[in-house]
């Protein structure tokens, strides 16, 4: 999900696959969720996608992204829709790689190749591993470490931003989706999810508040609320539902809406 501080390195090729008996085993090793705990007991400054938080990413968002399962499940019916043979798609800040293996495992033509992308050293490693150990499509994957800003598309069917763009500096943001924008074809979707905010003060209050109770409910506690609250700060820059869908729109996306929500998380799909 982090993707912004370093240029492309070495080993954006394919992935290697493991042998067949190997591959249940590892995969529940890969996917077992360390407990996210890291502002119990302090962290001192920004948030970073460190190794940390790449062994307790799966349960971090699990319980502070409400709808997160939901819009992955979303983001695999897209791609079972709207991909088209011989095109690629993107997945950009990938993180983990969840947006990766929904498209992979949807995909029902051939010829494609996904590309994922993600500056995170510690979220590469873990991806590779992942759709290495992945055994529910055979659409090639081609994991870069690098800065999605760097990256050149192409010949794109589907590009899925989950997350992502609100950690650019907001001046680059139009410039980003354009060089996407001008990578599509007529007719291929773009998903962009984020952390929204809203005009109206009150209603953006009771979202934020909204927010909190379900961390709570997580068992989050109030000082790990708040200090994870201040480490985002300045790194994590939200905006308006309508700012989005306008920029969408200016850069050459006929149509946008939103199309899932929960509380001030949501999923935009654009169809170029």
């Amino acid at each position: 999900m982090n993707h912004c501080r370093r240029h492309f390195a070495s080993g954006g090729g394919p992935i290697t696959m493991p042998a067949p008996a190997s591959v249940r085993a590892r995969k529940r090793s890969i996917q077992a969720m360390t407990r996210d705990n890291i502002y119990a007991a302090g962290r001192p400054g920004p948030f970073a996608f460190d190794q940390q938080v790449a062994d307790a990413f799966p349960d971090m968002l699990q319980r502070s992204i409400p709808g997160y399962a939901a819009s992955i499940g979303a983001i695999g019916a897209l791609a079972a829709r709207f991909v088209r043979e011989g095109t690629q798609c993107y997945d950009l800040g990938c993180s983990l790689g969840a947006a990766t293996l929904a498209m992979r495992s949807n995909i029902a033509v051939p010829g494609c190749r996904i590309v994922a992308v993600d500056n995170s050293p510690a979220m590469i490693g873990r991806c590779r591993e992942l759709v290495a150990a992945d055994r529910d499509g055979d659409t090639e994957v081609t994991i870069i470490e690098g800065d999605i800003r760097e990256l050149e598309f192409s010949n794109a069917s589907m590009v899925v931003m989950n997350y992502t763009l609100q950690f650019l500096p907001p001046g680059e943001r139009a410039t980003m989706l354009q060089k996407i924008a001008d990578g599509m074809f007529e007719g291929g979707v773009f998903v962009l999810s984020e952390k929204v905010v809203d005009d109206d003060e009150k209603l953006q209050a009771m979202l934020v508040e909204m927010h909190h109770d379900f961390k709570r409910r997580n068992a989050y506690s109030e000082l790990e609320i708040s200090r994870k609250r201040t480490a985002l700060e300045n790194v994590l820059v939200p905006e308006t539902v309508p700012r989005h869908l306008q920029r969408l729109r200016q850069v050459g996306f006929a149509h946008a809406g939103v199309w899932l929500r929960y509380f001030n998380f949501v999923s935009i799909v654009a169809i170029r």
